[in-house]
């Protein structure tokens, strides 16, 4: 598995990996050591371990970087030029060690589309995971390869009607389709990935699972390269594993503050809102606030009123399980709003860029699990103000609120059930499929692979 070196990714392919070596196969990541903005990744022995007590291997490239700090689109070019030559040595090296396993298929992450063309120079084949929801996935590919008409500098406001979604204005597209996106890496290596995907790979995955994407979905498979949904790739806790069943193993980046857990217990059910990175001034009800840095710290003294509580980074997972969470105010990375969706626990999403336009539109008026902050007329959101009040009034006890909620219960049993070890939901049967394709391809070729020594 070849990953972006970024918590947000690492963390669906490590539980894939996990997945796969449940059903027998090998696992080895492939990334860099230094994600973008230069923190320095390395895994401890725990965030590789798997129920099986078989772990994940890692291996690292380089960037070409060594280190230095640079902006994002300096950092892809250069990941760009490197990756193929320093991952294709580290296939080499794999494939020529003393294990006897045979490489016999890359999974590649969407934001390294040229691994696709490492598996093709070197005969082996690729699968992709996208991390994103398939809604995403048809825009970015309808986009991309000039399927339909989007925004322009001279028609900003133009309206995108997609099979299987509702109308996409302006404010609901990613920022990337947009013409006012300056991210000019984002552009190539979406382009990139298109091209290398209809060529090289074999499979697409989607971090996502049928009963909660079913129309855009099937209307991919349709139109589209099919995608085929395998998640939620989420902490097994929210899927009603307990730690002791299944530890999750996750990437975390930063150190997590787990003193707002006893504060939880103390709370009533459904009655807390959990907030990320902004401030909560509607005061009805009780609060944990995330604020990551120094600024954490002054505002815990001065801004709990013993009504909330705040820390530099919650452990979220467990937040989100937590029987006194009634609402999750967000972003709405897809992650997140996956987790929270997995958890049951309804939204208030206020996007920023990137796929989070996109998701909050799904949140409120596909998934009808939250409520969307809406932005005033210059296109700024409004944080912190009557329209938040407003957003998290509606989840907490206005008058769709049962509703939400309703939807939220639905989709957390849907959640579960997709992804059951030995069930038959649409992803675990999806993950066992792949997993006899496989062992078949390796067992129908020459080596060694059937001769008990596992491949990879």
């Amino acid at each position: 598995m070849v990953a972006f070196s970024a918590q947000g990714h690492l963390n669906p392919m490590l539980r894939l990996g996990k997945r796969l070596i449940s059903h027998g196969l090998h696992v080895t990541i492939a990334t860099t050591h230094l994600q973008p903005g230069r923190r320095l990744f390395k895994p401890s022995s725990s965030s590789s371990s798997s129920a099986t007590g078989r772990d994940i291997d890692f291996l690292f490239y380089s960037d070409g970087l060594d280190g230095r700090k640079v902006d994002i689109d300096t950092f892809m070019d250069s990941l760009s030029q490197h990756g193929p030559t320093n991952l294709t040595k580290l296939i080499h090296h794999a494939n020529n060690s003393k294990t006897r396993r045979r490489l016999c298929c890359i999974v590649s992450n969407p934001f390294v589309p040229w691994a696709a063309n490492v598996a093709h120079d070197l005969g082996i084949p690729c699968a992709m995971l996208w991390i994103q929801p398939v809604a995403l996935y048809a825009v970015y590919y309808r986009y991309y390869r000039n399927l339909n008409p989007f925004p322009t500098s001279t028609d900003p406001d133009l309206t995108v009607n997609l099979p299987g979604l509702p109308p996409l204005r302006t404010e609901d597209l990613p920022s990337f389709v947009l013409p006012t996106n300056t991210f000019g890496a984002f552009s190539k290596l979406f382009s990139e990935m298109f091209g290398a995907m209809e060529k090289h790979v074999s499979w697409v995955f989607a971090n996502s699972f049928h009963a909660l994407e079913a129309d855009v979905i099937i209307n991919s498979s349709k139109d589209l390269f099919p995608v085929v949904p395998v998640g939620p790739l989420v902490d097994p806790s929210l899927l009603g594993k307990g730690e002791e069943e299944e530890a999750d193993g996750a990437v975390n980046l930063w150190e997590v503050d787990h003193s707002c857990m006893e504060w939880l217990d103390e709370q009533a059910a459904g009655s807390v809102v959990y907030v990320l990175e902004m401030a909560l001034k509607e005061g009805r009800w009780p609060f944990v606030w995330v604020v990551k840095g120094a600024e954490a710290g002054e505002l815990s003294s001065s801004s709990g009123g013993g009504q909330g509580i705040v820390v530099a980074w919650a452990p979220q997972t467990k937040v989100l399980a937590h029987r006194a969470v009634g609402c999750f105010v967000t972003h709405g990375g897809w992650n997140s709003t996956l987790e929270a969706v997995a958890a049951g626990v309804p939204m208030v999403v206020y996007p920023q860029w990137s796929d989070q336009p996109t998701n909050a539109k799904l949140v409120e008026d596909v998934f009808g699990v939250g409520v969307r902050v809406r932005a005033n007329g210059d296109g700024r959101m409004i944080i912190g103000s009557e329209e938040m009040g407003r957003a998290i009034r509606e989840v907490m006890d206005g008058p769709k609120s049962e509703q939400i909620k309703g939807n939220a219960r639905r989709l957390k049993i849907a959640a579960g059930e997709a992804v059951a070890a030995g069930g038959e939901g649409t992803s675990e049967v999806s993950v066992r499929k792949f997993v006899d394709e496989i062992v078949g391809r390796s067992c129908s070729s020459s080596g060694p692979c059937c001769g008990g020594e596992g491949i990879s």
